[in-house]
């Protein structure tokens, strides 16, 4: 089989490169002819552990190659694949033009029977509304003879991990009307079918809307727990034994139960913006999904402020050490990322921002200013009165706590994913400052307590 792909962001390249290594003849194509460039001559326009490896081996298998041309992408190809952008716009809405546009470019050219998957996030309504564009075009074309579906079928990449999430997905959401365009999506998902994945075939309605609720349910849990992070602080109880005990349930899961600054990326922020518009269009308000918008926005400032509390009230003028700037470890992605509400947030107020990120710091640099960018996590913190921790990167889960001590300035220390022990850093002179957990002294008091009751 042979199938296009247009776009060749996160979810076009990942899918592509993955097809073809399921043994399927890919063309990936990008007007973006430095890009195209980029991928011929052996780069990835994009940081995704793995996958320079996978592409390099399915262009030396001859299943995988790069165009500009549109016609060169749907010549032979069974289906083709949109994948490109859907950015909110000033409202929130998912922008749909470059959707559109491919849609009209694959219509202009297309000949025969065609299968057109849509990859990218949409807002409900979207399949119809491309075959609808579709249909436009080639009524322009004056030409009947050209048979055509639309299917959805929504991804679920995490960054990071997306080439496993590829090839060993826990679902596969297949939504179309025509018995034609299944049996083509099984047979290009045939290894997929071949281990048993569940292939759960919908309305193109219903695909859509999986898509957005499924990230919006998983951003909730994560505004969900840091509210509860935030009771755990006032009233001495531990978030993460609170997020371990309510994980262990199996109606409820340990996943995305980790207290922090909240989330970012290019899907959680983008895509519950998106259904509360959508819903506000349909009459059927998201109130929930609204509030954990709300909730998350403010959280990132409360973090900002959560440093400069640690530093005494008062920021102005001193070096503040930042570790990790994307929004989340395994990638260089910047979008929404918490680094970019605190970093600026404790600039207003005077400081002196020195960062280091094992892999996002060029595209970070692209998006802050009046930045000292540093080439290791030491480096940032020489002389630093407070170090703060945004990104769990692992290279920060074992820092020197000696050679930051030796380094530092004031031995403050900020870790807002918290992957250091309180009683440890205490112990090694460290002002300690974490999410959702006790004070040591407010723990040593607790156990205080326990033992004079036994006693």
């Amino acid at each position: 089989m042979r199938i296009g792909v247009i776009g060749t962001g996160y979810v076009g390249l990942v899918s592509g490169t993955c097809f073809a290594e399921f043994g399927i003849d890919v063309v990936c194509l990008d007007k973006d002819k430095e890009k195209i460039d980029c991928l011929k001559n052996g780069g990835v326009p994009i940081y995704e552990p793995g996958l320079e490896d996978l592409v390099e081996k399915q262009v030396k298998a001859g299943r995988l190659s790069f165009t500009t041309d549109i016609k060169e992408a749907l010549d032979g190809s069974s289906a083709v694949f949109i994948a490109v952008g859907t950015p909110p716009g000033e409202d929130g809405q998912a922008d749909m033009k470059y959707v559109h546009q491919a849609a009209r470019e694959v219509a202009a050219v297309m000949t025969g029977y065609t299968l057109i998957v849509n990859k990218s996030t949409v807002p409900v309504g979207t399949a119809r509304e491309v075959k609808q564009i579709v249909q436009e075009e080639l009524d322009k074309r004056g030409d009947d003879s050209v048979e055509f579906d639309v299917c959805s079928n929504p991804e679920f990449l995490r960054e990071g991990a997306a080439i496993n999430d590829f090839i060993r997905p826990d679902r596969v959401i297949i939504g179309t009307e025509s018995e034609r365009a299944v049996e083509i999506m099984r047979d290009l998902y045939r290894p997929l079918y071949i281990n048993e994945t569940p292939m759960v075939v919908t309305s193109p309605e219903t695909a859509e809307t999986i898509k957005y609720a499924a990230n919006a349910f998983l951003a909730t849990k994560i505004s969900f727990i840091n509210e509860i992070a935030n009771l755990c602080e006032k009233t001495g109880a531990n978030v993460q034994q609170v997020a371990k005990g309510m994980g262990l349930d199996g109606r409820i899961g340990a996943k995305f139960l980790h207290a922090g600054p909240g989330y970012g990326g290019s899907c959680f922020p983008k895509d519950t913006l998106a259904l509360t518009q959508i819903g506000q269009k349909y009459g059927a308000p998201q109130n929930i999904v609204e509030t954990v918008v709300w909730v998350n926005t403010e959280r990132q400032r409360s973090m900002a402020q959560r440093v400069i509390d640690a530093c005494g009230g008062d920021v102005e003028g001193k070096r503040i050490a930042v570790l990790g700037l994307s929004f989340k470890p395994q990638t260089d992605d910047m979008r929404e990322s918490p680094s970019l509400q605190i970093v600026p947030f404790l600039q207003d107020h005077g400081a002196k921002i020195a960062a280091y990120d094992p892999v996002a710091m060029d595209e970070a640099k692209k998006l802050l200013n009046d930045i000292e960018w540093c080439e290791d996590s030491y480096k940032a913190a020489q002389g630093a009165e407070a170090l703060v921790i945004i990104t769990e990167w692992n290279e920060f889960r074992a820092l020197s706590l000696t050679r930051l001590s030796e380094v530092m300035k004031s031995k403050t220390l900020i870790d807002l994913r918290n992957i250091y022990d309180p009683e440890d850093m205490e112990e090694r002179g460290f002002h300690y400052v974490s999410v959702g957990r006790p004070e040591v002294e407010g723990k040593e008091s607790v156990s205080s307590s326990i033992q004079d009751a036994a006693e």
